[in-house]
């Protein structure tokens, strides 16, 4: 009971000092009810830059086209052309000024790649700015001389533009990334190079080619890769790469000290200063495992290409009378073949499908899903990343032209030979050079 005292000393002096600080409650309250309004642009702001920069965008008049390629009728190109044709059309690569981009709405140039099936025929097109046809054209030639090129209508203009309604349905999901400083598996996997002869060489686009060539009448497949070309300097990509390599081999960064104010602290206080750790002698890359090994020179050789940032989508889209759920696994094993010290994975976020919880097993599941399906839908009408005007993580990704190229190619003679994609019957050769003409 002796302590009933001190207690009750203890709480006066806390209840003096609480009704002491009510003043001073009293002034912050009033000074936030007279200005709390200030905050309001600060919180604003970035919504309105982003709707700002989406408008202009929008109401800007660029024109952009679409190249159907039609491929050679005996084609027996590596893969590796394709890489050689990508890199061609890094010169795209632009970063609008300040005037541009805020009052024009010009945004960094980019293209598509797109592989496509309706009703069972496969093609390969490339969206790209009108402007720079020409450099296309020119990069798609060097490579594949023998090649035609046309420009075509869009094909998503030719379905309604309401799905999904009575009539059509859609399943479709964008693709993510985690660590994209390491590569997907890429074609110098599939194509060694010690098969000599061409039909001997595997070519991952096979099984993709020959499943759009079966999807029956009614039904369209979708795919596209967005590509815009990038540079270092704006994504910090090498620096990322390297701290990712740091970790690996276990080299540890060195702290930044205080330098010339901590000698003075320390002469001022008395304190004198601590003994730097030693540092381990050995190597640490001589203690790597081979796995390890192989992880760093799968970054070091991803950091030696063009970059580009990426997005990856897939749409099918059918009549509900042939829709078939199956048709969605043929994407989706296509690009599983690439996972290797990376993978592109379907995201959970994005995906026309509602996963039921314990918190949300019946809120609005039908609504739900319509939303998505129309969201992806009207992203790839677009053709503009998940949540655009937004930015959010994972939606782009950075690859590289060699992995681009092993993602996107021209299938040989030998890959698909039965498949129905759009080739050219005829060889091209010049004139003789003694045949008459007329004066």
């Amino acid at each position: 009971m002796e302590n009933i005292p001190l207690l009750n000393e203890i709480w006066t002096d806390f209840s003096e000092a609480f009704t002491g600080l009510i003043p001073l409650f009293k002034i912050v309250f009033d000074i936030f009810t007279a200005w709390w309004w200030l905050v309001i642009p600060f919180i604003l702001i970035p919504e309105v830059k982003r709707h700002w920069l989406f408008w202009k965008a929008v109401s800007r008049d660029d024109k952009s086209i679409l190249l159907e390629v039609f491929i050679p009728q005996n084609m027996e190109k590596p893969i590796r052309a394709m890489e050689n044709v990508i890199v061609g059309f890094w010169p795209l690569y632009g970063i609008p000024g300040w005037y541009d981009k805020w009052w024009k709405g010009k945004t960094e140039a980019g293209f598509s790649l797109e592989i496509i099936s309706i009703d069972g025929n496969p093609r390969f097109l490339v969206r790209c700015p009108a402007d720079d046809r020409a450099l296309f054209e020119s990069s798609i030639y060097a490579e594949y001389p023998e090649a035609e090129i046309f420009e075509v209508e869009d094909y998503t203009q030719k379905v309604p533009s309401d799905i999904p309604n009575e009539r059509w349905d859609l399943w479709g999901t964008d693709f993510t990334m985690n660590a994209d400083v390491y590569p997907i598996k890429t074609y110098r996997e599939f194509e060694t190079e010690k098969e000599i002869k061409e039909e001997k060489r595997i070519d991952p686009m096979a099984n993709l080619v020959e499943g759009l060539n079966r999807i029956e009448k009614g039904e369209q497949i979708w795919i596209i890769i967005s590509a815009t070309p990038v540079a270092d300097s704006e994504i910090g990509f090498f620096k990322k790469a390297d701290k990712e390599i740091n970790k690996i081999a276990g080299r540890k960064e060195k702290p930044k000290g205080l330098g010339f104010f901590a000698d003075v602290l320390n002469t001022l206080t008395g304190f004198p200063p601590k003994p730097e750790a030693k540092e381990d002698d050995s190597l640490p890359e001589m203690k790597l495992t081979s796995g390890e090994k192989e992880k760093i020179k799968a970054i070091e050789a991803k950091k030696s290409k063009h970059l580009y940032d990426c997005f990856v989508r897939f749409v099918y889209v059918a009549k509900k009378e042939n829709f078939s759920g199956s048709r969605v696994k043929l994407p989706i094993g296509y690009i599983n073949q690439f996972n290797g010290q990376n993978k592109l994975t379907p995201w959970k976020e994005t995906i026309t499908k509602i996963s039921q919880g314990w918190y949300n097993w019946f809120w609005f599941i039908e609504r739900r899903l319509y939303v998505r399906k129309r969201k992806i839908f009207r992203n790839y009408l677009r053709r503009v990343p998940a949540f655009f005007p937004k930015s959010k993580k994972g939606q782009t990704f950075i690859l590289n032209s060699e992995e681009l190229a092993s993602l996107y190619h021209f299938p040989s003679k030998y890959s698909s030979p039965y498949s129905s994609i759009s080739r050219v019957e005829a060889k091209k050769k010049e004139p003789p050079a003694n045949l008459p003409v007329e004066d």
